[in-house]
């Protein structure tokens, strides 16, 4: 591969992504630092942070959906309550697979916890067709209750 300025290089970036991965990745491990798009390489990783966090938030935000349809949906819980039960596995066992990755976001999930829980609260109100105010104004559980494998509401 031909050697490229870091103009080339950050034009590169929005013509071939991939090719730019590829060109700063062996730049990096050649230790050709001078060559290296640092710009892109530090939006990348800023925004690989944020996906992080995103990530979790929207798994915690789906868990407390389901959580809180296994609670209130009582016409609809005996047809599902083994599928939402399934779904909250999943959402707890992804959580846990982000944390395993990203030990440090353990201490973002108390953060967002109540703001997942409002945000949860919104989508099941509208997906009930019943008020926002039917659903406790605080979360039911805590999050350790709400990450814990066993815990359903039961």
């Amino acid at each position: 591969m031909k050697t490229q300025t870091l103009s080339n290089l950050a034009t590169l970036y929005d013509r071939d992504y991939q090719l730019w991965l590829e060109t700063t990745l062996q730049q990096l491990r050649s230790g050709n630092f001078a060559q290296v798009d640092w710009q892109n390489v530090l939006d990348e990783l800023e925004s690989m942070a944020k996906r992080n966090r995103r990530a979790v938030k929207s798994l915690l935000t789906r868990l407390w959906e389901h959580l809180l349809k296994l609670r209130y949906w009582e016409s609809e819980r005996e047809y599902n309550a083994n599928k939402w039960k399934a779904e909250i596995t999943t959402f707890r066992q992804q959580i846990r697979d982000e944390l395993l990755d990203s030990p440090s976001l353990k201490s973002y999930l108390p953060e967002i916890f109540p703001e997942t829980y409002q945000d949860a609260k919104s989508v099941i109100s509208r997906l009930m067709d019943i008020s926002i105010s039917s659903f406790p104004e605080l979360p039911p559980a805590s999050l350790e209750e709400v990450l814990e494998d066993d815990f359903f509401f039961d």
